[in-house]
């Protein structure tokens, strides 16, 4: 079965130089750092300390100051290294609740995704759906924990109840969110796409070339929980020029050049309710991305460009020096000043070892006392 390639483009990989190297890690040290701290002072601050006593306040501090570090990697894919990120489609409104679905290109697609949410000021509320694996990154980990991330085994016998549960936790709509899940389950690869292909013709279903067919258990789940508190589902399809990108590739600047990105909006009264319908929709939403990835390949855009403006280089460099001045106050608190500061580093990197790996949260106090109660009195 025939596998889509890439059309040639005039646009080049660019050579990985000493230079272009060195930039890279040293971006990626910068960033690694200020995550670093802004973890074990902010992140523990938010997600811990002001969760015993509102859950919804400390999301607001939590993506407050995850927002602002997470702001920084559009600030090194478009200022820094000069990648170009075209929307197009349509303009979505700001403030939305909104489950986000998108294609799954490469390893970083999930990033590319700040730099919409950073235009509608939403990169601190974005929470993906992702596989397990990635809770054990080291210090990453720790993140998508704080940040309340959904892991997932891709087994639905598994992931069913610890989905649901997290889903549920979800549904409060004075809380913003930005909820991304890619269908597709892993990232395209050719290999991938000739079982895709050869499962899909065997079960009478599209035959894709350019996207893998989406797995439709996470998606219905999504809408069942939350569909009264979003409004909206966004459908992001992501195409690189002059190809995928690695994760090195974006730090170090050498590709991609250009990223599009393809926004439709769909109101929640335009997708079926039954979990079979759910399953159709979303089977023709990618049948219809294939043809937009086609379309892409060979004109070299997607339709509707300039639907979003450019990012403030003031505005980024003023959150890059918030950042850095923030991380690195409490880098030399930690090194130079008390012990104290050193033992309070040590226990909170301990706790959120511990809360990442055990799946931990604090309830609020308030709810905790009710259960007492509850319990005392039954």
């Amino acid at each position: 079965m025939e596998v889509q390639k890439p059309s040639n483009d005039a646009m080049k990989h660019l050579p990985l130089t000493p230079l272009r190297a060195i930039r890279g890690v040293v971006c990626l040290l910068v960033l690694v750092s200020t995550a670093f701290m802004m973890l074990v002072y902010f992140g523990f601050l938010g997600a811990v300390i002001i969760r015993l006593f509102s859950i919804h306040y400390s999301r607001r501090v939590t993506s407050f100051f995850f927002g602002a570090w997470l702001a920084l990697w559009p600030f090194l894919f478009e200022k820094i290294n000069k990648t170009k990120v075209i929307f197009s489609g349509e303009t979505v409104p700001d403030g939305e609740r909104i489950l986000l679905i998108s294609n799954h290109r490469t390893e970083v697609d999930w990033m590319y995704l700040w730099d919409l949410a950073l235009r509608k000021g939403r990169q601190g509320y974005i929470k993906y759906i992702l596989k397990s694996s990635l809770m054990k990154l080291p210090l990453f980990g720790w993140s998508f924990h704080i940040l309340e991330f959904i892991s997932v085994e891709r087994k639905w016998e598994v992931d069913e109840l610890n989905m649901r549960r997290m889903l549920s936790s979800l549904k409060d709509p004075q809380d913003s969110l930005w909820l991304a899940l890619f269908p597709e389950g892993t990232d395209f690869t050719e290999q991938k796409c000739i079982r895709s292909q050869k499962y899909a013709a065997e079960n009478g279903l599209p035959v894709l070339k350019h996207v893998l067919l989406p797995k439709t258990k996470g998606f219905s789940a999504c809408l069942e929980e939350l569909r009264g508190s979003l409004d909206a589902v966004y459908d992001v399809t992501i195409g690189y020029k002059p190809s995928c990108p690695t994760f090195f590739d974006n730090a170090s600047g050498v590709n991609p050049s250009e990223v599009h990105m393809h926004v439709q909006r769909i109101p929640l009264d335009n997708i079926p309710t039954s979990e079979d319908e759910v399953t159709t929709w979303l089977m023709n939403r990618f049948h219809l991305k294939d043809q937009l990835l086609s379309d892409f390949d060979s004109q070299g855009h997607f339709p509707h460009e300039g639907s979003e403006g450019d990012l403030s280089t003031l505005r980024c460099l003023v959150n890059l020096v918030a950042v850095i001045v923030l991380t690195g106050t409490c880098a030399y608190l930690t090194i130079f000043s008390s012990i104290w500061f050193k033992i309070y580093v040590s226990l909170v990197c301990a706790y959120l070892t511990a809360a990442t790996i055990f799946n931990i949260r604090p309830l609020p106090l308030v709810s905790l006392v009710k259960a007492w109660f509850k319990c005392k009195s039954s």
